[in-house]
This record gives C-alpha cells, structure tokens and sequence, in this order.
C-alpha cells in the first residue's frame, strides 16, 4: 500500500489556490465528469454483443454492426476536433453529445432490429466522437501545457474508475433484473455526467490555450509567428508531422487487433456456456479498468520522467500475449490474465496518446484537431476490428481469432521499434515543448 501512496497522492484532484475558486470547482467538476462519462463513451460497450447474442445474433452480424458504429466514429473524429478547436461552447457540446447517447441505448431497447441496433451503434459513436475532444479541450484551456500531462493522468484514472463502477454495477443490475436494466444505468450515469459539465465555470475555460495557443516564449519558428498574431495553423501541418504519422499508423495496428478482443472474448466465454452473460461481461470491464487505473497514473508519472516512447511501447507489446492467452484458455478463469493486459495496454494509451499529441501540436493552434486526426486512424483499426475478429471465430473459431487479433500488434511494434531514433526526441517532448518540425527542441532532427 505504501508504494501505492505517492500515485494515489497525484489522483487527487489539487486544492487549487484561495484566489482561483473558478479553477478549483473545474478540476474537480473535470474529475465528476470523466468517472460519469465513461457510459456515455462507450453506451452499453461490451454488454451489446452478448445482449443480441441472447436475441438470436450471430458473431458475424454483430461484429457488422458494430463496425458500422465505428466507422461513422472514425470519419467524425477529425471534423469533430476542428469543431472543438473553432468554437467557445465546449461545454455544450458534451452535454448535447450524452443526451444523443442516452436516447441511442434506449432506441436498442425498443427494437433489436439490425436496422434500429445500426443507426443507435452509428449515434453512439458519432457523439462518443465529439466528447474526446471536447474534454480534452476544457483541460488544457483549464490547467493550460505545463499541467496537461498531470492533470490528464487524473481524468483517465477517474474514467476508468467509473467504467470499473459502472460495469460492476451493470453486471449486478443485468443478474438481477436483467440485461435492459443496464441501459437504464447508462442514461444515469449520462445524466450525472451532465450535471457536472454544467458545474465547470465557463470564465475557467482559456478557449485559446484549449486549442494549443497560449503564450509560449520558447516556440520558435513558424508556430510563433502564428501564436503573436492569433492564428491557427493549417492542416497541412499535421502531414508534415512525421512523429504524429508514425504514432497513428502504430496506434491504428494495435486497435485493428485490439478492438475486438473484449466483446469477443465475453462471446467466447458465454457462449461455451462457462459464464453468464451479465456478470462475466461485466467482470470483463471491472479487471481491466481496475488495471487501467493504476495504468494511468503510472503512465503519467513515466512520461514525466522517462518520456512517452517506452509508455507506449510497452502498451503495444500487452497486445500480442493477450491474444496468446486468450486463444489458449477460453476459460472464465481466463478474463484475468487476458483484461488485466488490456488495462494495461489501454491504460497506457489513454495518457500517452493524448499528452503525446499536445506536445507535438503545442503553438499550433491545432491540438484537437490532431487529437481527432489520430482517433480517426485509431478508429480506422477500431472499427474493422470487431467484423474481422467475428468472421473469424464464425468461420475458423474463437482460438485462430484470437491468435489473428493479437498478431497485429506486431506492425505497432516494428513501427514503434523501426522508428525510435526518430520518434526518442519527440516522444520525451512532456519535458521540452515540441518545435514546428515535431522534435522536441533542442533535439537533433
């Protein structure tokens, strides 16, 4: 417990000072916000698959749909950033985005057609779409670059720490009274969720600083030029970011691998008819995101000390012994090994990634946007996941499934590994701000 102590110490949201009140109420409406979230993310998550599986759908079919679901993501996630870092209304957008969620779960109540289970799979993900950015956005115009990587570690360790909850929760609700009532859950949580967007002070909120152009005396270069005079880099600058094109290609192998494991493993479990459905589905989600939040606040600590390449590294070397395990033993006892690698995996990514893109993007104007660009190439793996993993165990079983998905983490790693001269400098940019060319400064090119 006592090595626990200092990263339990740095989840705690700061006190803030006595004359910043505003800021005070924000960090800790940011940390309310990101533990009742976690629903509105993700809608129903992993209970969807064995939810339709109980109504007669095959693996193949729900894999489709959940596909569909990610594509219409992946091809918001872009746009969705530029929207965030054009307009001053933030907070509505998370709000506007939870009721579109909330409605999209209910819709899946009233009808299990594919149709009806399409369009709310296509909803859900297009909002799920929107809020990233959005929170994103309101830390860093609250807490500003030098307390992003901090303060973001906190945001995830909260977010997994309700997902954990609302999953533990889900798995009792859907054994109890069954699997509808986990949808009733989700629209709890997205009203909390609400309630605490509305509690974060707008004059908290540095709309400039949320979109990477606060005041930096140290950018050189271009990006300086356009930080004095207000302006927003184009996107061009993010084709010539070579760390931020390699990070996305890494990231879209890792998801093309990872995205299907979770729901396809609770399929595999349940369906051998070594778990029920509610509880095991729901035990899925608690182990990893117990993990993850340690995960996260490891991460954080890391990145500050050793930079982010080695966080992400190791990240993507949890994915292909997780697909080993999950092959081998399609066991119940199975889910610990296999989601306490996911959390692990997961848990790392979800603070590298986004402090990562900060910094490579900090002066540009153009920080949501290149968090959306790089969730759009995360989707694009994300999304073909679940259609390619539920073909496969329909058509050559669970186990080769398995083996294919966590093979794929393979071109993460030789990316990863392939590029680390190159990707060293940027990577370790959580202590030295990054120049326009994407290096940190000082570091050779």
């Amino acid at each position: 417990m006592s090595a626990l102590a200092p990263l339990l110490e740095d989840a705690r949201p700061p006190t803030g000072s006595s004359d910043d009140p505003d800021k005070t109420r924000a960090m800790r409406a940011l940390s309310a916000l990101n533990f009742f979230m976690a629903d509105m993310q993700a809608g129903i998550g992993p209970f969807l698959g064995v939810f339709l599986q109980q109504r007669g759908w095959l693996p193949g079919a729900i894999g489709s749909v959940m596909t569909a679901g990610g594509v219409a993501g992946m091809l918001m996630t872009a746009p969705a950033g530029a929207f965030i870092d054009h307009t001053e209304r933030k907070r509505l957008v998370v709000i506007v985005t939870g009721i579109c969620t909330v409605l999209a779960s209910f819709l899946i109540l009233w009808s299990q057609s594919g149709v009806v289970v399409t369009v709310s799979q296509v909803a859900t993900a297009i909002a799920g779409a929107a809020i990233g950015p959005a929170v994103a956005g309101m830390t860093l115009g609250i807490v500003r670059q030098k307390g992003f990587n901090a303060q973001n570690g906190r945001n995830q360790a909260w977010n997994h720490a309700g997902n954990m909850i609302g999953a533990g929760l889900s798995g009792w609700l859907g054994y109890t009274f069954g699997m509808p009532a986990i949808f009733v859950l989700a629209a709890v949580f997205g009203v909390f969720a609400i309630a605490a967007v509305i509690a974060i002070p707008e004059r908290a909120i540095d709309h400039r600083a949320a979109r990477g152009l606060e005041d930096d005396k140290k950018a050189k270069g271009e990006a300086s030029q356009q930080q004095d005079k207000g302006q927003a880099q184009g996107f061009r600058y993010l084709a010539r970011n070579r760390p931020m094109l390699i990070l996305a290609a890494a990231l879209a192998f890792f998801h093309l691998g990872n995205g299907a494991m979770l729901p396809l493993y609770g399929l595999a479990v349940v369906g051998a008819g070594k778990g029920n459905a509610a509880t095991f589905t729901a035990l899925t989600v608690v182990v990893a995101q117990g993990v993850m939040i340690v995960t996260a606040l490891l991460a954080m600590r890391m990145a500050a000390g050793r930079g982010y390449w080695l966080v992400l590294l190791i990240s993507f070397a949890s994915l292909p012994i997780r697909g080993l395990i999950a092959g081998t033993f399609i066991q119940s006892w199975g889910v610990w090994p296999v989601q306490a690698l996911d959390g692990i995996g997961a848990g790392l990514q979800s603070v590298a990634v986004p402090g990562l893109v900060a910094c490579l993007l900090n002066g540009t104007g153009r920080v949501n946007v290149g968090q959306g660009a790089v969730m759009t190439v995360q989707g694009l793996g994300a999304s073909l996941s679940p259609a390619i993993g539920g073909w496969l165990a329909q058509l050559l079983g669970y186990q080769t499934a398995f083996y294919v998905l966590g093979s794929f983490a393979l071109g993460s790693i030789a990316l990863w590994v392939g590029f680390g001269a190159s990707m060293r400098p940027a990577c370790a940019a959580t202590r030295e701000p990054a120049g326009p060319d994407g290096t940190a400064e000082g570091a050779p090119s």
